[in-house]
């Protein structure tokens, strides 16, 4: 059964900060001018959030962050966990309070200091025994401590599966810095990528090299979900949640679903494709634009199979072909991605959904955008949200 909420929410008002390696402040200051900026974006106060959501993983307690703000009373909060599955995963809490009346005007939101303070590339490590440590413990001894080591062990499979070869990858990993090119708000902002610079950057874990990683990033992004009946007073164009899905397949771990049947097949995304288009009665035909979650440049090639806009196997012949570029079937991560603006765990890449169905983005294509595909992590318990104009 899929639960209908088609429409009932809508995203009015989107902020990041400055993205960089050192931000200089604290991971609450971070979070607060990106909310900040989200409200001033649609022409709110801190006065009419009463609610909001974030990942578990964001170390910003929601009472600090409404103190700091200046918000009045709350009637909702909740966390989303697994990582960067909880981009589109803090949406879907969202759009459940303002859909069922438990909250108006919610703030989504993720800050950190990915780069100056805990390092995201670190990977697993402690002395602390959680259900996590348990299951890392099985794969740790062999080498397998990071998310680049787990990603790669995945994509060494689907390239083998499916003879899609390393110029895919260079293809994602060239199309997305392209955009960040034309993106004054990216760390990689008028820095191309060549080949050259690419084929010969050293290898994080085989086939994935430096450029096929996404940055560590200090920042923080925001967008702000409320209901159809207040968008339509406000500053900006409101921008509908048509579809937004959570899942999990059968044998799922965290990024190390090493014993399903098919690893390479990424289930989770899958599921969610179905639920979203159902959710949405839309296809992928009717996708005009996508901002695939890509941690690495392979999960952008794996979910374009999962989310049905080519066949398994067929990600790197659709690529190749131009689709994701401007003038392509499916220009996507038009603001540079989190290879190449920045890595906020994928709210930025909320941002970007929303500035693109408005026509607001830095890189819009010239088609007219009506509906947008935004994803969560691969590999992990994720989700993905399709966004329209609202009617």
């Amino acid at each position: 059964m899929t639960a209908n909420i088609r429409n009932k929410s809508v995203i009015v008002g989107v902020g990041n900060t400055a993205f960089s390696k050192d931000s200089g402040v604290s991971e609450l200051s971070l979070a607060v001018q990106a909310i900040k900026a989200a409200l001033d974006d649609a022409g709110l106060s801190p006065a009419d959030l009463d609610g909001f959501a974030t990942f578990t993983l964001d170390h910003n307690d929601e009472i600090e962050v409404a103190r700091t703000l200046g918000c009045g009373d709350l009637t909702f909060w909740g966390r989303s966990h697994y990582g960067g599955g909880a981009a589109t995963g803090s949406l879907h809490q969202a759009v459940m309070a303002v859909a069922t009346g438990m909250a108006e005007c919610v703030a989504v939101f993720r800050a950190l200091n990915g780069r100056s303070g805990q390092r995201y590339s670190q990977g697993v490590s402690g002395n602390i025994l959680t259900a996590d440590a348990i299951h890392w413990g099985w794969y740790m001894p062999y080498g397998l401590l990071t998310p680049a080591s787990w990603t790669a062990m995945l994509t060494q499979r689907w390239m083998h599966q499916t003879g899609v070869t390393k110029e895919a990858m260079f293809e994602v990993a060239s199309t997305t810095r392209n955009y960040a090119v034309n993106n004054p708000a990216a760390f990689f902002y008028q820095q191309p990528l060549s080949r050259d610079d690419y084929f010969n950057a050293r290898m994080i874990a085989d086939p994935l090299q430096l450029f096929d990683c996404c940055q560590e990033s200090d920042g923080g992004s925001c967008v702000i979900v409320t209901t159809p009946e207040r968008a339509r007073d406000l500053k900006q164009p409101g921008v509908a949640v048509r579809g937004v899905a959570q899942a999990a397949g059968e044998e799922q771990e965290q990024m190390t679903s090493f014993y399903r049947e098919e690893l390479a097949a990424i289930t989770e995304h899958r599921i969610a494709a179905k639920n979203c288009y159902a959710m949405a009665d839309l296809t992928p035909a009717d996708i005009d634009a996508a901002v695939l979650y890509d941690a690495f440049s392979s999960n952008v090639l794996l979910q374009l199979e999962a989310w049905q806009f080519c066949d398994y196997g067929e990600a790197g012949e659709f690529v190749l072909g131009g689709a994701l570029r401007p003038d392509g079937r499916l220009p996507t991560n038009t603001h540079g991605g989190q290879l190449s603006e920045a890595y906020i765990h994928g709210v930025n890449g909320l941002v970007e959904a929303t500035r693109l169905v408005r026509g607001q983005s830095v890189n819009q294509p010239d088609k007219q955008v009506d509906h947008v595909l935004v994803t969560s992590g691969v590999g992990i318990p994720t989700g993905g949200a399709l966004l329209g104009r609202l009617d």
